[in-house]
């Protein structure tokens, strides 16, 4: 339908339907209006994307805070000393 994309003359038939639709007393009104929902959707969607981010960062910074046992070291929860049978106690 739009293969070969909005040529100039589309946008002066579209300006003289909306003048003719609307008057030319309305469309300043309504531009005003579309400029003003145009400007509340891009910052509800500004904010969207910020707050999208924070909460990436803090799952990142917990999964940074996380303690995480190095290989080299012994596991705290296999720290504990288990008793070993005795010779004694062996035979």
């Amino acid at each position: 339908m739009f293969a070969g994309g909005l040529k100039p003359w589309h946008i002066i038939v579209l300006v003289v339907v909306l003048i003719l639709l609307f008057g030319a007393k309305k469309l300043p009104d309504a531009a005003r209006g579309l400029g003003r929902s145009l400007r509340i959707f891009k910052a509800e969607t500004k904010a969207l994307t910020d707050e999208m981010k924070d909460k990436d960062k803090d799952a990142k910074a917990k999964a940074d805070e996380e303690p995480s046992i190095p290989d080299d070291q012994p596991s705290p929860i296999n720290d504990k000393k288990v008793a070993q049978p005795s010779d004694s106690q062996r035979s």
